[in-house]
């Protein structure tokens, strides 16, 4: 059987019988180019895309932060964003610019951990023009060995088990001889296997009746390529219409030149009611707004948007509710100094004032060391600022920002030494990237929870030097407790606590501990286990859709059974979590 040439997945075969007799039998392919990888990543990324909301729902807790599956594909389309105008037909170059623009878009720790896997492929393709079944079945293992390493305590039953299966099937497919084709369909088979055997290998997902949310998004991707090969692929969609999915945020810092005719990259929060993404969405790319992403749900919203007329974008989300967090850049200058102004004017227009601006220089004008800090909710962002944060970088819960978001935000600040706070569990891998990204110096303090963050703030000494701080900020963080209060997204029976779906659960330090449908009787409960008893502050956040009032009266009830604490009320202004409290 006569096997393909490089460029086989772009041939055009003039001849119909010769089409025909290629349809009716198995496709071999014994070399692949640069070009034929493009076309098979971006047919990878695009399945995934198409199944993202799936792999969503293969959350272990039922709390409304289920998005493994918008992180990989955010992450899959930040990395074929560079690429799918590109000509190049080495496969060393393509895969170099797929890994680099994954990194940098990489959101969540499954976004890192899928970037390390790419990272790999282009370490194991690097200066080949073409390759073959046991280059590709190499640069497998190299990615095995790169995604474990980028975790420190590597667990079974994760997307790390279903790469090594994948590489390990590969590379006995390519001793084999098998040609590439036949050596992805191994490798699919291998990941579909490994992913049916991650709840026997993590306890925690049989419980919960799930497979492994990252290792499902892999098996996705590497049966979209396995698709492409046997030229099942989908086309490749065009550069106009290959924007990040709807829960991902386009990169920011660095602008590709094909962007620069667009003018201005506007960005910022929308709060109101009742708000329709889709037409929002569509009104904006109708207003001519290009590269335009719109993120959230019905009360709040992350725009995105390329125009020429930033002022019309804005007038639009004002007639629609809130704005927050607003930022324009200046694509062709790039200027971080002018972005920097930008901000201060329209927050001034806005009636803000200095002090509400994230990253405001004025702030902390010759500090040594800069913080910068993951916010969700502008309550909590009041917190940070009055705690002299340098910076905000927009995120949490759903919203994980990239890897480009942290390191632009970290590079914007004046100083050379710098803290970073994710203050969430899913951020950490993220911002353990960023020292290796910048000439600055840089400590990640690995705080999981926003009251964790502000601890380690409240830690902060300016006379300190940068290792003391990193040292005291951690320990500060680590005396405080954190339980979240929120409404089960599903049913789901774990650890012997029966869950349905409307339930109202209470998490301690990210583990579910109560629920019940009663929100006074869960909060009693979470307070007992937590043993209030022993400590002497409470802090209640309250969040989206509380009010103060409901607020005051909880704390109130609290006092009443423990006498002894200091309790504090603060409007946090959270999604998803109607309380966060924190005891110290």
């Amino acid at each position: 059987m006569q096997e393909q040439a490089p460029g086989a997945l772009h041939a055009q075969d003039a001849q119909g019988k010769q089409e025909t007799q290629r349809i009716s039998r198995p496709r071999r392919i014994s070399v692949l180019d640069g070009q034929d990888l493009k076309k098979a990543i971006i047919a990878g990324a695009t399945w995934l895309e198409e199944r993202r909301e799936s792999i969503n729902a293969l959350n272990v807790f039922p709390v409304p932060d289920g998005d493994t599956g918008s992180n990989m594909s955010a992450t899959m389309q930040a990395a074929i964003r560079g690429i799918i105008d590109s000509q190049e037909k080495a496969a060393g170059v393509i895969a170099a610019r797929i890994a680099h623009d994954a990194l940098l878009g990489a959101r969540g720790n499954s976004g890192v951990i899928l970037s390390q896997v790419l990272r790999g492929l282009a370490q194991g393709l690097e200066k080949k023009q073409t390759f073959t079944s046991l280059d590709l079945a190499n640069a497998l293992m190299e990615a095995s060995r790169l995604a474990s390493r980028a975790v420190i305590k590597p667990v079974e039953g994760t997307i790390l088990t279903v790469v090594r299966d994948c590489a390990e099937a590969a590379l006995a497919s390519a001793q084999r001889g098998d040609d590439l084709v036949t050596l992805m369909h191994e490798v699919v088979t291998a990941a579909r296997q490994s992913v049916a055997r991650t709840p026997e290998l993590l306890p925690l997902l049989k419980q919960a009746g799930v497979v492994d949310a990252g290792g499902q998004g892999l098996c996705v991707i590497l049966e979209g390529i396995w698709h492409a090969l046997r030229g099942e692929g989908r086309e490749a969609r065009s550069s106009s219409s290959a924007a990040a999915p709807a829960e991902a945020t386009p990169r920011r810092g660095r602008v590709n030149v094909e962007e620069e005719e667009y003018g201005y990259e506007v960005v910022f929060l929308l709060r109101g009611e009742h708000l329709d993404v889709e037409r929002i969405r569509q009104t904006i790319i109708d207003m001519g707004g290009v590269s335009t992403v719109v993120a959230g749900d019905e009360k709040l919203l992350k725009v995105h948007t390329h125009t020429q007329w930033p002022g019309k974008i804005l007038d639009y989300g004002v007639s629609l509710g809130s704005l927050l967090d607003i930022n324009i850049e200046n694509l062709q200058e790039q200027s971080l100094a002018y972005a920097a102004e930008s901000r201060a004017e329209q927050a001034r227009a806005e009636g803000w004032g200095q002090d509400t601006l994230a990253g405001d220089k004025a702030s902390a004008p010759s500090a040594p060391i800069a913080t910068v800090a993951v916010v969700s909710g502008p309550g909590f962002e009041k917190v940070y600022r009055g705690l002299g944060v340098s910076a905000i970088v927009p995120g949490g819960q759903t919203m994980n920002p990239s890897i480009e978001e942290l390191l632009a935000a970290v590079n914007s600040v004046e100083a050379e030494q710098v803290i970073v706070l994710p203050n969430n569990s899913n951020v950490i891998l993220s911002a353990q990237q960023i020292p290796r990204l910048t000439s600055k110096q840089v400590e990640v303090i690995p705080t999981e929870t926003l009251p964790q963050g502000i601890a380690a703030l409240m830690g902060f000494n300016y006379s300190a030097d940068l290792a003391t701080n990193a040292q005291s900020m951690s320990a500060a963080a680590r005396r405080i407790q954190t339980a979240e209060i929120t409404t089960a997204v599903r049913a789901v029976q774990i650890d012997g606590l029966r869950v349905r779906e409307g339930d109202i659960i209470g998490l301690i330090n990210g583990n579910l501990a109560v629920a019940g449908s009663s929100l006074d009787g869960v909060i009693n409960d979470l307070l007992q286990r937590m043993h209030v008893e022993h400590y002497e502050l409470l802090t209640i956040y309250y969040g989206e859709g509380t009010s103060e009032t409901h607020a005051q009266e909880t704390a109130a009830r609290i006092k009443q059974t423990y006498s002894h604490l200091e309790v504090e009320v603060v409007d946090g202004g959270q999604p998803y979590y109607t309380y966060i409290f924190s005891v110290e």
